[in-house]
């Protein structure tokens, strides 16, 4: 397997690797994002929360790009209770800005 930066973002943090199998002749594109003062953001929200559930809009969550692209390709975004249960999951807590359940 051969791998190669394929291009970089970084304003968003994103980079792009290019992996070819010279075996097969495949390839695979692979996106990463660097998470980790967003994860620290939200964890200061989430720590600072003060009050209830009042009210019509709450922050619940911040999450990347990448990871919003691909809850909207697996259809979780535009399905209510599938996002309620990605939101909830505590595999998920870093993308949370405040607690109790949605």
């Amino acid at each position: 397997m051969h791998t190669r930066i394929f291009d970089r973002d970084p304003i968003s943090g994103t980079t792009e690797f290019f992996h070819y199998d010279p075996k097969t002749d495949d390839f695979t594109i692979e996106t990463r994002q660097e998470c980790d003062d967003l994860v620290e953001a939200n964890k200061l929200a989430f720590n600072g929360h003060e009050g209830g559930w009042k009210g019509d809009m709450h922050r619940v969550a911040s999450i990347p790009m990448n990871v919003y692209l691909e809850l909207r390709q697996k259809g979780i975004l535009d399905d209510q209770k599938k996002l309620r249960a990605w939101l909830n999951d505590p595999d998920n807590r870093y993308f949370r800005t405040r607690p109790g359940r949605v």
